[in-house]
């Protein structure tokens, strides 16, 4: 069975600044598949930017808010992309695992410095005062613990980590 009529969902989880929502939306395109943001439904549903829920509601209700919304989704075959700090649930990513092949993407640190700039305006969740570099630290354990498998963006534009998430999904 090909990837275009598969059913199970091709969750994409990482860094801020990977390019999770770019590559979801040329991926989608790519297998003729809807594509989901949780960060954008999160903002529509709530009406609110991520960084104002972050920012008047704390992190641990918008930690809340993205679990409830997450487990939520009760789609099929579709392309998501998570926001990067969805693997702090356990039962929101048990719930996208299950329906999905869960694909992390990952660049080195430096990169993502280089591409993330402005953590605030972002809406990225992180402990007051905690580096980038801290806050990728901690993740990398949990994506590791989630992904069924990894796609590395290093050196690779949007086009071309596609096709290699195409080639890693279809490989599983």
């Amino acid at each position: 069975m090909g990837l275009a009529s598969d059913e199970r969902n091709i969750v994409l989880i990482g860094m801020p600044g990977v390019g999770k929502s770019t590559a979801g939306v040329l991926l989608a395109k790519e297998l003729s598949r809807d594509f989901l943001d949780t960060d954008v439904v999160l903002q529509s549903h709530e009406g609110r930017r991520l960084c104002e829920i972050i920012e008047h509601d704390g992190m641990d209700a918008f930690r809340a808010l993205e679990e409830r919304y997450i487990l939520g989704l009760n789609r099929s075959g579709v392309v998501i992309a998570t926001g990067g700090s969805a693997v702090y649930s356990e039962p929101a990513m048990r719930h996208l695992r299950d329906h999905g092949n869960i694909v992390h993407l990952s660049l080195p640190i430096e990169q993502i410095e280089q591409r993330v700039r402005n953590l605030e305006v972002r809406g990225v969740v992180r402990a007051k005062g905690q580096s980038l570099r801290e806050l990728y630290e901690e993740r990398q354990l949990l994506y590791c613990r989630y992904r069924h498998c990894e796609v590395d963006c290093t050196g690779r534009n949007h086009e071309e980590v596609v096709q290699a998430i195409i080639a890693t999904i279809s490989g599983l």
